[in-house]
């Protein structure tokens, strides 16, 4: 059973967490765009909806990859494919 719980906690350190780290960045930099729009436009009604319409999707976005990251981590220690239980399974 070591080999699948390391094998599980890599794809996981190498694939997965990556993964979720580079969509978090693309859903901050949506927001962060938004509020730009939002704020630097705010004489057109138009480019304040549009910065509204990021800001919205960028915070969705953040709650949902956190979201992500956390349903992860609760399936990686609920079958022991932590760190810390493979560095124990190893002794």
């Amino acid at each position: 059973m070591t080999p699948a719980l390391n094998f599980i906690h890599k794809i996981d350190q190498y694939i997965v967490n990556p993964i979720i780290l580079l969509l978090v960045a693309v859903a901050l930099l949506v927001f962060l765009w938004g509020v730009l729009e939002f704020v630097g436009h705010s004489d057109s009604e138009e480019a304040r909806t549009k910065g509204g319409r990021h800001i919205l999707w960028g915070i969705v976005g953040l709650a949902i990859m956190l979201s992500a990251f956390g349903i992860v981590n609760v399936i990686i220690n609920t079958i022991g494919a932590d760190s810390t239980a493979i560095n124990q399974i190893k002794k």
